[in-house]
């Protein structure tokens, strides 16, 4: 009987069993073949230190491309408005969904950087209206591609060589086409089938020209529209400025795969696999690497149909996002249904690591507190711990938000409360964390993103999952595994921290004596709430 034996570089890293090349693992005497790693973290610490410059808002409009955003952003709300005001619509969902395609549009003809704005948004499935989530989704992999001859000039120009003398084959159609490239099918001439991932050839200038003319016009938005009421509009510049910089170059995407791949193999966990970016056919607009099949994220049947347990595919994400944060500091900072296939075998295979979430020692030290904090039901502890995490001012009176929060007191179901009541606290919480200066930092919103994410994906894949007791399950599993290691770090006993379900509870909204929750249940307070929001402010 023939025994298939994994490819060596599965000893150190979460690739597939087999596999076009195998990679020789960084730092090992063979690891300098990898020839784009070493620029990694040179070219990291330069993208960090251009968001200062590309932020600072100028003292002039930078440029005409001020009038074209302001123009498009404007043919396409004012219209709305005129109608809104008239009463055209049949309803609030008929507006909401006329606004949001003529955004998606505006986005669009805005280019990469308003399309990646439209692509984060659609990942806030719960946190924005549907209807803009279900328009924005189109931003994903239906963005106009690039014709083809412009795809071999970049390919050619990177790599250095004629298509053909790289290739056997090189689908002229992309797989996908989203804000920052598109991705072909292709065959190398050594019979590897591949991805190549090819970057849009002038989006690296205007994502800077964009950057530009976003923080100039940031300090205007400050309290002018209600959306940037909720934040501090030059504060969001940034934070999106920090996220796209490092996705304009390859070479630091290619690093992040082979982290995240080292990272989950040294954890032990076994339901992720990573593609195999290749040792030499990485430039900074060009990206070879493994392809692999599965199915699409949100294909339920088609995984049901060939026996994967889809309650294991979230719980696998759950584990590995937390474990990444918590235990490394590092972890996929885009997930969403493009960015995910599900293996026959029921492992999910990470796609597009442009995005990666990377905690410093200390901001990690203090996210785990915070994660401790809800687990134990330690208020004051999680406060801290946002506070050390970017979230408040170094000099914020803790106490203070505690109360005004109203966090030391008895959770309030919010099922029991009526629209004008769930408005008013809505706006009483928002007003209070602007008083303090509350803001997201990157990493906070990438992991708050991902959950949200993994939160939708529970609505397809185990809708009937009892949440609490899963939570429960990981926490225990979770200080099993690592609770003596970051017991060491955080300078506590592991072994007296007892787990404190009531601020898990408080944060589903449910009260300390609910025994159970699935998603279903979840999903259908949630939708009552929401109603009863729309209705009161539709009035």
């Amino acid at each position: 009987m023939l025994v298939m034996t994994a490819l060596p570089d599965c000893r150190w890293a979460a690739f597939t069993d087999d596999g076009p090349w195998a990679l020789p693992q960084p730092g090992s005497s063979n690891g300098g073949d990898i020839r784009w790693l070493a620029l990694a973290a040179d070219l990291r610490a330069a993208a960090h230190a251009e968001v200062p410059v590309l932020t600072t808002p100028s003292r002039l409009p930078p440029g005409r491309r001020v009038v074209r955003v302001v123009g498009t952003l404007g043919g396409a709300v004012v219209p709305w408005l005129w109608r809104k005001r008239r009463g055209r619509y049949e309803s609030p969902e008929a507006s909401r969904a006329e606004v949001s395609q003529r955004l998606r549009e505006a986005a669009e003809r805005l280019g990469p950087t308003y399309i990646k704005l439209g692509q984060i948004i659609s990942s806030g499935e719960g946190l924005f209206p549907a209807e803009l989530v279900d328009e924005f989704k189109k931003c994903r992999d239906q963005v106009p591609a690039e014709p083809f001859d412009v795809v071999r000039m970049v390919v050619e120009g990177d790599l250095g060589a004629r298509l053909e003398d790289v290739f056997s084959s090189f689908s002229p159609t992309p797989l996908a086409a989203a804000s920052i490239a598109q991705v072909h099918a292709a065959v190398l001439r050594s019979g590897e089938e591949v991805v190549v991932k090819v970057q849009r050839p002038t989006v690296a200038r205007n994502v800077r020209n964009d950057l530009r003319v976003m923080a100039w016009m940031a300090p205007f938005l400050v309290g002018r529209i209600p959306i940037a009421s909720l934040a501090n509009p030059p504060a969001l510049v940034e934070l999106f400025a920090e996220t796209i910089v490092e996705e304009l170059d390859f070479r630091m995407e290619a690093a992040n795969m082979i982290d995240i791949a080292a990272m989950l193999h040294e954890l032990g966990n076994q339901g992720y696999v990573v593609p195999r970016p290749h040792p030499r056919l990485v430039t900074r607009r060009v990206l070879v690497m493994q392809r692999v099949h599965g199915f699409n994220f949100d294909d339920v049947a088609g995984m049901k149909d060939a026996g994967v347990d889809t309650h294991e595919v979230v719980r696998t994400a759950m584990v590995a996002l937390m474990e990444g944060a918590m235990v490394y500091g590092v972890f996929h900072g885009d997930l969403h249904g493009g960015n995910l296939f599900v293996l026959p075998d029921g492992r999910t295979a990470l796609l597009d690591f442009g995005i990666v979430g990377r905690l410093t020692s200390e901001r990690r030290l203090a996210f785990l507190r915070m994660m401790l904090g809800a687990t134990t039901n330690d208020v004051r502890g999680q406060m801290a711990a946002m506070r050390d995490l970017g979230a408040l001012p170094p000099d914020t009176d803790l106490e203070a938000v505690i109360r005004d929060l109203r966090l030391d007191q008895p959770t309030i179901d919010p099922t029991t409360l009526t629209g004008e009541e769930l408005v008013a606290e809505v706006q009483r919480v928002v007003k209070a964390l602007l008083g303090y200066g509350a803001r997201m930092p990157k990493e906070l919103m990438l992991y708050v993103k991902n959950m949200v994410f993994l939160d939708g994906a529970m609505a397809r894949l185990a809708p009937d999952l009892d949440l609490l007791s899963e939570i429960a399950s990981i926490s225990l599993m979770f200080a099993e595994r690592h609770g003596e290691r970051l017991g060491q770090e955080l300078g506590i006993d592991h072994t007296s921290i007892e787990m404190n379900m009531d601020s898990v509870k408080a944060g589903f909204g449910v009260t300390t004596d609910t025994d159970s929750l699935t998603y279903r249940e979840l999903q259908a307070r949630r939708e009552l709430i929401q109603k009863r929001m729309r209705d009161h402010v539709g009035r």
